[in-house]
């Protein structure tokens, strides 16, 4: 067979219609609607064809049809005008730019970014969130520069074959023919990035540039001639590799990722950004590589540990060890004992992401260990991440762990459904359907009902066309039940989800003949829509796929379950919106946010979910339902029998009847109560704005002050603060704290008395400003633990002749109860971001 050599060639536009080059290349098309709908109206037909890919119908249409447009003065003046507001969108000040010295520039390193079907660069959660990141960044006006990594096959195409078995597709993406550019030096030259490999060879990487409205992204990419053959498929497949491959994606991700990012810099003239931001353990590299750079500017190692710490914000994602990546600790040793990061030797790098099996090194700790700020993506899966890493800090409640919380959002104009866009406009005026007032009295329930309807029959268009050529494809030709699966007027639930086993994708076939009822009904119909890709490793995950599609092939329900292949956000912009329900039913508490769910939310969809990630947070009662969770410590046979019984009963005995009961004139008016509600409380709520802003305010802000000061007199404050902390860290164990002295009421105390409290401290080595001595009350627990409830700072009165210093403090009783408490002493200095970043504590004796 001869070998083909495929070259993407792009086409000559009329120089009347050269700005829709510049359209089609920044990514604002894929979430702003005037624009998108300019490109429908080049070809309708290329339109559907290309996969709404702007790039991919420029070439579609061909020259004739441009021909033709260009001498159409109502078109021309369309694209100019829709020019000049992109211009005005990229120029004009905006939220950002109101606060007060807010950092200059964020790197958020992630890898992967979801933010069009046509870029296919994602594969799941962490990248959509990824991509909605960096839109509501451009939208907001805040500075970030996206870095990840370009994967020629993506992650995958699925394939279901006709015993339900997923198969995986693995197209080559040529990077011509997407929406990107080269990054070039200023001769011309393509510019590249070089990591030293352990055997003495080189691998480059060549820095595709996507432009997100006004952020840019850079995607590096190992599959140059330049790099030996194994070395090109670095970035072959996302997620696709282990070992060895996973670990040089990994390095070249957070390593090459800043050397793009300064390369950036040099060649546009821009400047680093101030903050680092790590999306998962996958970028942490990231940190070892910046540390490199500040020995070489003269800083020793502590010292760039603790300035790199000082701007790094590391956010962790998922709720279970398996999630994390590891590797064996020879293999980073291996790595890093060539001159891949200057001035950091093997044995520092692999403090950094120690842990309790010697032999491996971990990626979250890698992340920890160089980020002074930590968060995780929902108020529960904080908790959860506290608990998690506790070991990191330990001596502390695991409520202490420096792991904050930013609840993920979504980002409202690529997730609102067109028609929510138009109802919010034309009926309630408002530009931004996230902030209409949906509970207004001009929008009528006729009106809402019909639109939610409209949304729901072109889920059904899209499931039938799917159905029927999957059938197509492995039957060649579908059979006639294919076309006409699911009823436009039938309460529709969706589900989509990654094939991961807790996420417990079969729980709906617990009970398959209660289901069977459920779904045939003759009074109270039901259908489902699934969804969702297993890795392609995840035998388990595939045989989950396999059950659901089988059971939906069964002639009793065929046409009232139906499962789409390929789930990819094309799908899910009509899949969320489409539905009257959405489902969820991990395993609490091991979904850490589940944003599907805020997704449909805001297209006024109502979730039943067990209280799991963000649903744990924001369900009220009213906009949708809970599943209760069963014990965690029962075993997953009898959780799933609790909760799927659960779930059946609240399907047939709440979700269905309200779906059904209609008034006269056949509209379910308490049904759309419900959907008022969680438009008008939770489509601001669950805005990526108010994602974005949290992060600024409670993380990039705070970063880029410490690193500021850090840095500050040629980081005066960092080199302070690295040798306080090694003496700390050294001299910590000859502290010692005496009994507690409790004093000041001689009978048993009420609300409103006062206490005294006297400890005497023997300090050793360490000064009395080298620490914060702190009375801890709170709760007893049946352990005799004291859960933290409150916290009183006793003061040193004098040091006395026998070198001990005396602290004390006066203690207002506000609450009766049953209390305990105790003293302890925690490190304290003006670089520390908590109390518990050294992890260090000492307590009084009992």
């Amino acid at each position: 067979m001869k070998a083909i050599r495929k070259l993407t060639v792009r086409t000559t536009l009329p120089e009347r219609l050269a700005s829709l080059e510049t359209l089609a290349t920044n990514l604002r098309w894929s979430w702003h609607q005037p624009t998108r709908e300019l490109f429908r109206d080049l070809s309708v037909e290329g339109w559907r064809e290309t996969g709404h890919d702007p790039v991919q119908l420029l070439g579609w249409i061909g020259t004739e049809r441009l021909e033709e447009l260009a001498d159409d003065p109502e078109f021309v003046a369309r694209v100019d005008a829709l020019s000049r507001d992109l211009d005005d969108y990229l120029a004009q000040a905006r939220w950002y730019q109101s606060l007060d010295r807010p950092p200059t520039g964020i790197g958020y390193f992630s890898p992967e970014f979801g933010i069009t079907s046509a870029l296919p660069q994602y594969s799941g959660g962490l990248g959509i969130l990824a991509g909605d990141h960096l839109k509501t960044a451009s939208d907001m006006g805040i500075p970030v520069v996206g870095v990840g990594l370009f994967y020629q096959n993506g992650y995958f195409q699925q394939r279901i074959s006709r015993d339900g078995w997923q198969n995986e597709q693995y197209p080559v993406h040529d990077p011509d023919a997407l929406p990107l550019t080269i990054l070039r030096e200023h001769d011309g030259r393509m510019a590249q990035i070089v990591l030293a490999m352990p055997d003495g060879r080189s691998l480059r990487a060549r820095i595709w540039q996507a432009t997100v409205g006004r952020v840019p992204l850079l995607l590096l990419d190992s599959n140059i001639r330049e790099n030996d053959a194994d070395l090109r498929h670095v970035t072959d497949r996302l997620y696709g590799g282990a070992g060895e491959h996973r670990l040089r994606q990994e390095l070249l991700l957070g390593i090459g990722g800043v050397r793009a990012l300064q390369k950036h810099a040099d060649i546009t003239g821009s400047t680093m950004p101030e903050v680092f931001h790590s999306n998962e353990g996958h970028a942490g590299f990231l940190g070892v590589e910046r540390v490199s750079r500040l020995i070489a500017q003269g800083m020793t190692f502590d010292e760039a540990v603790t300035l790199v710490r000082a701007g790094t914000v590391f956010t962790v994602h998922t709720p279970v060890p398996a999630g994390i990546d590891r590797f064996a600790v020879d293999m980073v040793r291996e790595h890093f004992s060539a001159d891949l990061t200057p001035g950091v030797s093997a044995d520092q790098v692999l403090t950094l992401g120690a842990e309790s099996d010697e032999s491996m090194f971990n990626m979250a700790h890698l992340g920890f260990s160089l980020a002074q700020r930590a968060n995780g993506v929902s108020k529960l899966h904080g908790s959860v991440a506290r608990g998690m890493f506790a070991d990191l800090w330990s001596g502390f409640d695991a409520d202490e762990v420096p792991i904050a919380s930013v609840t993920n959002g979504v980002h409202a104009p690529t997730w609102t459904a067109v028609p929510m866009k138009q109802l919010a406009a034309e009926v309630l005026g408002a530009e931004d359907a996230s902030q209409a007032d949906w509970a207004s009295e001009s929008l009528s329930d006729d009106t809402l009902w019909a639109v939610r309807g409209t949304m729901r029959r072109h889920l059904v268009e899209e499931a039938r066309m799917r159905t029927v050529r999957r059938h197509e494809r492995n039957d060649g030709v579908a059979p006639a039940w294919a076309g006409s699966v699911l009823d436009p007027d039938a309460l529709t639930i969706g589900f989509a989800r990654r094939g991961a086993t807790y996420k417990r994708l079969t729980l709906m076939l617990h009970d398959p003949e209660r289901l069977k009822r459920l779904l045939t009904d003759p009074e109270r119909p039901m259908q489902i829509v699934i969804a969702g890709k297993s890795h392609p490793a995840d035998d388990e995950g595939k045989a989950l796929i396999q059950r659901v599609v089988q059971f939906a092939d069964d002639p009793e329900v065929r046409g009232r379950i139906v499962f789409l292949e390929n789930y990819d956000i094309a799908m899910a912009k009509t899949l969320y919106p489409g539905c009257d329900v959405w489902l969820n039913n991990p395993l609490r508490p091991m979904e850490a946010c589940g944003t599907s769910g805020m997704k449909a939310a805001l297209n006024g969809v109502l979730n039943l979910s067990i209280l799991d990630g963000w649903w744990d947070e924001y369900f009220d009662g009213q906009n949708g339902w809970a599943i209760p969770s069963a014990s965690a410590h029962l075993n997953p046979q009898e959780r799933d029998d609790l909760e799927a019984a659960a779930l059946y009963e609240l399907l047939e005995h709440e979700v269905a009847p309200l779906f059904y009961e209609r008034d006269g004139a056949g509209i379910p008016r308490a049904w759309l109560d419900r959907v008022r509600h969680t438009l008008s409380s939770m489509s601001g709520e669950l805005s990526a704005e108010r994602m974005l802003a949290e992060y600024v305010e409670q993380l990039y802000v705070p970063a880029a002050k410490a690193v500021r000061a850090a840095s500050a007199d040629s980081a005066k404050l960092a080199r302070q603060l690295t040798d306080w902390r090694q003496r700390v860290m050294r001299d910590w164990s000859s502290l010692s704290i005496g009994r507690i002295e409790a004093g000041g009421v001689d009978r048993v105390p009420a609300v409103g008395d006062a206490i005294g409290v006297r400890v005497r401290v023997q300090l050793g080595s360490l000064r009395s400003s080298d620490l914060r001595l702190e009375l801890i009350a709170g709760p007893v627990s049946e352990e005799g633990d004291i859960s933290v409830a409150r916290v009183v700072e006793l003061r040193p009165d004098a040091d006395d002749a026998g070198g001990e210093t005396v602290f004390s403090a006066s203690v207002d009783l506000r609450e009766a109860g049953t209390y305990g408490y105790t003293v302890r002493a925690v490190p304290s200095h003006e670089g520390l971001a908590s109390a518990a970043e050294l992890g260090l504590v000492a307590y009084a004796e009992a």
